[in-house]
């Protein structure tokens, strides 16, 4: 199997295992009318797991300590991927359906791209902007619409979804850059640690005090070391392997696969409008990256 055809699968195995996060936090942080963990609990907590594995893995293969200039991506990732899009998930997933919030960050794909043509100093043609407005259009069209307001306001979950997806896009673009000189499965354990001085007191301090589900533990055990962790390495390998253009277009699945998944796992119903705008949505993610990015010269 050659290099390309390796970072396909493992790209495509980091996105099944991104894609039933959502579901999966949901399952841990329960309803707002039958709550399990906080949403701070399993953010700060599964990002702390997920520092402890990380110690002993960077410990194994003796990593060598990064560069000085490598300390600041390290901290964007970190507060992106780390902190800024658990923390924001879980507390919105307490509020929202996994189905919906599988639609809401289903633009992610392009503002990763968005930011990382900033971040490598590339010039995106008018259409990839324009695709990037009509998703943007499309997730606050399907919003308002699916929540049913007659006010024209988002909900407070959808908020939060919405910073979650800035967060995830600042992460994932200085997770990338990152990997194109260090180790791929090195780089979230740098962050991982990076963020556990904030992350393990904080985890202590939302601590379940009261009796939880043993399937909230489940959707828990589940984001802390497949969400937080492993699912980095085969993303990051993949698309050091098959090359970042190729190998993220199988992000196109993750809201199906979300999707798919929220039903059986939540026993959620998925209706005709929220499958056509996830599917405008898929579209203009997709056309958008297939438009030309040129350097800045």
């Amino acid at each position: 199997m050659t290099d390309g055809a390796k970072g396909w699968w493992l790209g495509l195995l980091g996105v099944v295992i991104f894609a039933f996060t959502l579901p999966l936090t949901r399952m841990a942080v329960g309803s707002a009318e039958a709550p399990q963990l906080s949403g701070t609990f399993v953010a700060t907590g599964r990002a702390s797991v997920a520092a402890l594995l990380s110690l002993l893995l960077l410990a194994w293969t003796r990593a060598p300590w990064p560069r000085a200039h490598d300390w600041f991506p390290i901290g964007m990732t970190s507060l992106g991927v780390v902190i800024g899009f658990p923390l924001l998930s879980s507390i919105a997933m307490r509020h929202a359906e996994a189905i919906h919030a599988s639609v809401m960050i289903g633009i992610l794909p392009l503002a990763t791209a968005a930011l990382g043509a900033l971040l490598n100093r590339q010039r995106p043609s008018i259409g990839f902007w324009l695709c990037a407005l009509l998703g943007a259009a499309l997730v606050l069209g399907y919003a308002l619409l699916h929540n049913g307001q007659t006010t024209w306001r988002l909900g407070f979950a959808d908020l939060l979804l919405l910073l979650a997806t800035l967060c995830g896009a600042i992460g994932y673009g200085y997770g990338a850059r990152l990997s194109q000189t260090m180790r791929a499965e090195h780089v979230i354990c740098w962050a991982l640690l990076l963020a556990l001085p904030l992350t393990l007191p904080m985890s202590l301090w939302s601590r379940p005090l009261g009796p939880i589900e043993g399937a909230a533990w489940i959707g828990f055990a589940y984001v802390s070391v497949f969400s937080m962790w492993a699912g980095f390495f085969a993303w990051y390998r993949g698309l050091a392997l098959g090359g970042t253009v190729r190998v993220s277009q199988v992000q196109l699945l993750q809201p199906f696969i979300s999707i798919m998944a929220a039903v059986p796992l939540l026993g959620e119903t998925l209706d005709a409008l929220t499958l056509g705008f996830a599917l405008a949505v898929v579209a203009s993610v997709f056309l958008g990256r297939r438009m030309s990015v040129a350097p800045v010269r």
